[in-house]
C-alpha cells in the first residue's frame, strides 16, 4: 500500500497532522488564521488512501471559532477538485469525526468548496473583456495582491451618467467564506448575459461597482477571517487603514468618489442552515424609506427565488445599537442607501436540501443570479 499522506501546501490549504500512523485513526486539527485564533476553515489532500478504510479526527473541531458549525455539518470532498461531494460526519461537542473509504488515491477535502485564486484572476479578466465593463486597480493588499474593482454600466443608454444608480457588490470579506466569490461568479455572469432583459434594463439605468473577493490574501493563506495582518475586515469600516486593512481602505476611498445607492455585502454563516439577509435597522439614520426598501427588496426575492428566506436569520438589532465597524451599517449610515449583509450556509439550504452537495458553489452561483430581480423591484425608488 502507498503510504498515507496529507497535503496542503497549496491555495488556501490548511491542517495540521498530528498522526498518521493508523488510516483507522488520522489525528488533524483545524489550523488557525495565520495571525489570529480564528479556526474553522480546511482544505487538504489525502493520497494513498483507495479502498482503504479510513476515519478522520479533527481533534480540536470544538474549540473551533464556531463550534455550533459542525453541528449537522458533511465535509466537502472532491477526487478531481472540479466536483464536489459531500460526506457525513459525526461531531461529539469535542471532536468531528469523518469515516470514509476514498475511491480515489487522492481525496481532497475542505470546509466548504473552494473558490481559487487562479478562478479569481479568470473571472476579473473574462468579464473585463464585456462591453460596458472597465478594470479598476484600486491598490495593493499587504502581501502584495492586486485590488480590482469591475465597473460595469450600459454606456450608450440614454439615461445620463450622473443620473444612474450606483450599486455596489462586496464579497468575501472573510476569505473562508468561499460561497461569496462563487455569488459574486454568478451575479457577474447574469449581468453580462446581453441576452437576458433584466441585465439589459438595470445596466441601462445603473452603473454596478463589484469586488469580487474583498481578502486574496486571507483566501489564499487559508484564513477563515481574518487579512495577512489578522485583521477582521468587517470590523474595519469606521477607521481603515493601509497599515493593516488597505483592503477596506481602498474601497471606502472608492465608495466616496463614486457614491452608493444600494449596497450588498456577500458572507457565509457557518450555523443557520438557511439564506437570508441582515439589514441597518439598527443604525441611527435608519428610517422609514429604507424601512420600506428593505421591506420591497427582499418580498421580491422571496417570490422569485425558492432558496431565499426571511423568517430565520439574526434577528432584528435594536435601535441605534448597529455596529458601525461593519461594512453593512457604515455604508448604510454614511450614504444613507439600503444596505444588506448576504448570509449563505456552509451546510445545506434546509428549506430546499440537497443530500449529494448540500449547498456548495454551484447553488451560490444561481443565488447570485437571483439578486438581480430584487434589485430591479426596488432600482427605481433607491432616491
Amino acid at each position: 500500500m502507498t503510504p498515507l499522506h496529507i497535503s496542503s501546501h497549496f491555495d488556501s490549504g490548511a491542517i495540521e497532522v498530528v498522526s498518521l500512523r493508523d488510516p483507522r485513526d488520522i489525528q488533524l486539527k483545524i489550523r488557525p488564521d495565520n495571525a489570529s485564533d480564528f479556526a474553522q476553515w480546511f482544505h487538504f489532500c489525502l493520497h494513498g488512501a483507495q479502498g482503504v478504510p479510513v476515519t478522520l479526527r479533527f481533534l480540536n473541531a470544538g474549540a473551533s471559532a464556531f463550534p455550533k458549525g459542525w453541528e449537522g455539518y458533511r465535509v466537502v470532498a472532491s477526487t478531481d477538485r472540479q466536483h464536489w461531494f459531500r460526506i457525513d460526519a459525526r461531531f461529539d461537542s469535542r471532536q468531528m469525526v469523518v469515516d470514509v473509504t476514498p475511491e480515489s488515491d487522492s481525496l481532497y477535502l475542505a470546509y466548504f468548496e473552494p473558490y481559487s485564486y487562479e478562478r479569481h484572476l479568470d473571472l476579473v479578466a473574462a468579464t473585463g473583456t464585456h462591453a460596458g465593463v472597465t478594470l479598476q486597480r484600486l491598490g495593493s493588499t499587504l502581501d502584495g495582491r492586486d485590488m480590482t474593482l469591475l465597473r460595469l454600466t450600459d454606456a450608450h443608454s440614454p439615461t445620463p451618467e450622473e443620473n444612474k444608480k450606483k450599486i455596489w457588490l462586496i464579497a468575501r470579506q472573510h476569505p473562508g467564506e468561499s460561497m461569496a466569490e462563487w455569488f459574486a461568479e454568478g451575479f457577474l455572469a447574469r449581468l453580462t448575459d446581453r441576452a437576458d432583459p433584466v441585465a439589459r434594463v438595470l445596466l441601462a439605468q445603473c452603473v454596478f461597482y463589484v469586488v469580487p473577493n474583498m481578502n486574496p490574501d486571507g483566501a489564499v493563506r487559508g484564513n477563515l477571517r481574518t487579512n495577512a495582518a489578522g485583521v477582521n475586515l468587517n470590523r474595519e469600516w469606521a477607521a481603515p487603514s493601509l497599515e493593516t486593512s488597505p483592503e477596506v481602505f481602498l474601497v471606502c476611498q472608492a465608495m466616496q468618489q463614486t457614491g452608493v445607492d444600494l449596497f450588498l455585502d456577500a458572507h457565509g454563516d457557518e450555523g443557520l442552515p438557511y439564506n437570508f439577509v441582515a439589514g441597518t435597522e439598527g443604525n441611527p439614520g435608519y428610517t422609514p424609506r429604507l424601512q420600506a426598501l428593505e421591506n420591497t427588496f427582499k418580498a421580491s426575492w422571496q417570490a422569485t427565488c425558492p432558496d431565499f428566506q426571511t423568517t430565520r436569520g439574526y434577528g432584528a438589532t435594536p435601535a441605534g445599537t448597529a455596529n458601525q465597524a461593519l461594512a453593512t451599517n457604515w455604508v448604510g449610515q454614511n450614504f444613507d442607501c439600503l444596505a444588506f449583509t448576504i448570509e449563505m450556509p456552509f451546510k445545506d439550504n434546509a428549506d430546499l436540501p440537497d443530500a449529494r452537495v448540500g449547498w456548495n458553489g454551484e447553488r451560490s452561483q444561481k443565488l447570485g443570479a437571483s439578486v438581480l430581480l430584487p434589485i430591479l423591484a426596488v432600482v427605481g425608488q433607491l432616491r
